[in-house]
């Protein structure tokens, strides 16, 4: 274990692309970027270059101000379940193509150890049972439990690709009750005071998504928030407030997991308990409106629908929110330049 006075600590090992999915994280839940980076060391003009590095230094001053910041004991889960395929990079989509489950897990962990190197993990098999055990590689002092909810966070994320029964046991104890992280986890069982942070996966109740429609969704769903996720708020006179970005984030993810007709207005309005006017409100204080994110999502879903599979188009026009595939094709040349069936032919040649 590296400790905290050694070199080590100084050697830029850790990318960009985490330390600026974390800021983003924070900001949505209200702490501004200032604040969260006074006085760690890295500075906003940093985040912007997509070469960059940062050492365990700078990353151990960030997290342990957003803990502060936070104080929520779930922050860290929170974070790690939006490092999902998109969200690790190069990861990307060649994970989707593993159908057996235990080489899809050991890809996951293989990454995780090379791309995001603060904890060190260790995967056993045991006969239809997958158990994920972190292991210490740095000198993380009273952030331990928050780095190690964030790497837990991800693995749920990831391994749901094969799993929908976890088991997380944590070495530390927790404020919250069962039933508050019961609720974050999706109902999966979580222990704490246990001998060590691990997760445990029965893969027994494994069934493969299989077809081309649930891949082609799943990649639509990926890149859609490869697509939408960086985009940036428009000119506003003042900047976003925390809950507007809040909202942007929860819309973007209701409308992705629903691109049909349940991603109206109305239902993520009712979703967010919140009324169709005021979620426009919050919307429009970002820079962003409700009609041009749901079309983005759509088209997206739509195009991978198209080119991955062959359901008819009347089909993809019903899953992407359309009554007929009429009004579908009209709205998708607005969209694209091109129609459905042009972007269907394409894709059979190549």
């Amino acid at each position: 274990m590296y400790r905290a006075d050694s070199m080590a600590f100084e050697v830029p090992i850790i990318s960009v692309r985490y330390v600026r999915a974390f800021v983003s994280f924070v900001e949505s839940r209200g702490v501004s970027r200032q604040m969260l980076l006074n006085g760690t060391g890295v500075r906003e003009a940093t985040l912007d270059d997509p070469n960059r590095f940062f050492s365990m230094v700078q990353v151990v001053r960030v997290l342990s101000r957003a803990e502060e910041l936070l104080e929520d004991e779930q922050s860290g889960f929170a974070f790690g379940q939006r490092l999902d395929l998109q969200g690790h990079g190069v990861l990307g989509f060649a994970l989707l193509q593993k159908r057996d489950p235990r080489t899809l897990i050991r890809m996951i962990v293989d990454y995780l150890r090379v791309a995001l190197p603060i904890m060190d993990m260790r995967i056993k098999c045991f006969g239809d049972e997958v158990c994920i055990a972190l292991a210490d590689t740095w000198e993380l002092g009273s952030l331990r439990p928050f780095v190690a909810k964030m790497y837990m966070g991800s693995i749920h994320t990831l391994a749901s690709l094969v799993c929908r029964d976890f088991v997380f046991e944590f070495d530390f104890q927790a404020d919250r009750n069962a039933a508050a992280w019961a609720t974050l986890v999706r109902g999966a069982e979580v222990r704490f005071g246990c001998n060590e942070n691990r997760i445990v996966m029965p893969l027994s109740g494994y069934r493969p998504w299989g077809s081309d429609e649930s891949l082609a969704r799943r990649l639509a769903a990926v890149r859609s928030r490869e697509s939408i996720g960086t985009d940036s708020p428009g000119k506003t006179a003042t900047p976003p407030s925390g809950s507007a970005v809040e909202v942007v984030v929860r819309v973007k993810q209701h409308v992705m997991n629903n691109p049909g007709r349940n991603g109206s207005l109305d239902r993520v309005a009712e979703e967010l308990g919140m009324s169709p006017r005021s979620v426009r409100y919050h919307l429009n204080l970002a820079g962003f409106a409700f009609h041009d994110i749901r079309n983005s999502i759509r088209e997206t879903y739509a195009t991978r629908y198209l080119k991955d599979t062959r359901l008819p188009l009347s089909r993809i026009a019903e899953k992407v929110g359309y009554s007929d595939q009429a009004s579908f094709t009209k709205a998708y040349r607005a969209w694209t330049g091109k129609t459905p069936g042009d972007v269907r032919r394409a894709s059979r040649v190549l």
